[in-house]
């Protein structure tokens, strides 16, 4: 379990950070369902109240996370609605709120799709949204019109849309229509191409890569770039999950021909999961020290999850628990939260510095002040140590 938890914080890694936080929409709720029908996606609203705590927080510290909008500006059309102003009252009256936050997932039809009550922080967030986009599959009506024999290029698209974006498999039907089709340079099957790529070590992928170009013109490069890094995010996933370095290579190389730009950050956070997930410990540090310098150097949340990762992995590693040391004691001097000093505690104590592991716990105590529940589990770190 804590095994998994820790690829998850090392999963979210695995993303693009294209823009800092979520892009809200600001027109009208009628505005908000047409634009979702044209775009195809769902409204996220964030039903709030200006003097509701937690709905500050997750304005402050989620919203404006990179990866929560990277994600939702991807996946959703996003809007804050202030329940107790004009437009909030009548779109309650629709969408009856109790508590705040309140955080709805809706169709462009109008219909709630999801609903969940109170603040969340970032990774449970993007799990939410990930959830909602689960909960709508249109690829059922698809499949049973392809079953009947329906292959026209219209229907086959939208089939292989709807499977990419409920997260199934559409390989085998993209594949079974490529091998269909005496031209793959028409507009239609340049569109087609781009839609059906989903991994970077498939045909699909070559085939793409062969009409690079007359895509673009079709479409933009920077729409093409974008599913060039998704493949490969997605083919260095597969390497881990087989263990395969052959693949894992395979990405790396892709990667840095086709989007340059991105490799090295790429290539950083690909070889520290799969390292870990190989058990290859001793590679493993030396991916997060890369790490560590290039993409978590002045950001003091990546490197307090860095020191978790590393100290829970390797938790009878006197070197690994070294390094965990300091990335935690540098995501305390540059950010002032609790979870930080706390993290700090915790690995010191493993480190048998139980002097400094207490000053560090009760300077998380003075900054939990206040925070419901959370002063507890500071507590308990503090008894431990002093039992220790």
């Amino acid at each position: 379990m804590r095994f998994t938890i820790i690829l998850f914080f090392l999963l979210s890694c695995f993303q693009t950070q294209a823009q800092k936080g979520i892009d809200f929409f600001h027109g009208t709720w009628e505005e908000a369902l047409v634009e979702a029908k044209a775009q195809d996606k769902l409204i996220f609203v964030d039903a709030y109240a200006v003097w509701c705590g937690p709905c500050k927080r997750m304005a402050k510290n989620v919203f404006s996370d990179e990866k929560v909008g990277e994600f939702y500006n991807k996946n959703f059309i996003n809007m804050k609605i202030d329940m107790e102003k004009k437009m909030g009252r009548a779109f309650g009256r629709t969408y009856p709120v109790s508590a705040f936050p309140t955080l709805m997932y809706i169709d462009y039809k109008g219909e709630l799709v999801h609903k969940v009550k109170g603040g969340q922080k970032i990774d449970p967030f993007l799990k939410l949204g990930k959830f909602a986009l689960s909960k709508v599959d249109n690829s059922k009506d698809f499949k049973v019109a392809y079953e009947k024999g329906d292959r026209s290029p219209e229907l086959v698209y939208n089939y292989v849309k709807a499977l990419n974006k409920g997260g199934k498999p559409s390989l085998k039907i993209a594949n079974e229509y490529i091998r269909s089709q005496k031209d793959l340079t028409t507009d239609q099957n340049l569109k087609f191409l781009l839609e059906a790529t989903t991994d970077a070590d498939s045909r699909i992928f070559d085939l793409m890569i062969e009409n690079k170009s007359a895509i673009e013109k079709l479409t933009s490069k920077q729409e093409v770039k974008d599913k060039i890094e998704k493949a490969c995010y997605r083919s260095a996933e597969k390497a881990v999950e087989y263990q395969n370095a052959d693949l894992h290579q395979d990405a790396l190389a892709k990667m840095k021909k086709y989007v340059p730009k991105k490799a090295a950050q790429f290539a950083v956070q690909a070889d520290m999961k799969f390292c870990l997930a190989c058990g290859d410990g001793k590679k493993y540090l030396k991916a997060c020290e890369k790490y560590a310098k290039k993409e978590a150097k002045n950001d003091p949340a990546k490197l307090n999850d860095l020191a978790l990762a590393i100290s829970e992995n390797f938790p009878e590693d006197k070197k690994a628990l070294k390094k965990a040391e300091k990335y935690a004691k540098k995501a305390t001097e540059k950010g002032k939260e609790y979870n930080y000093f706390l993290t700090y505690a915790t690995i010191l104590l493993q480190n048998g510095k139980k002097k400094d592991a207490l000053k560090m716990a009760n300077k998380s105590l003075d900054l939990a002040k206040g925070k419901r529940g959370v002063e507890g589990t500071v507590k308990r770190l503090i008894r431990k140590i002093e039992q220790s």
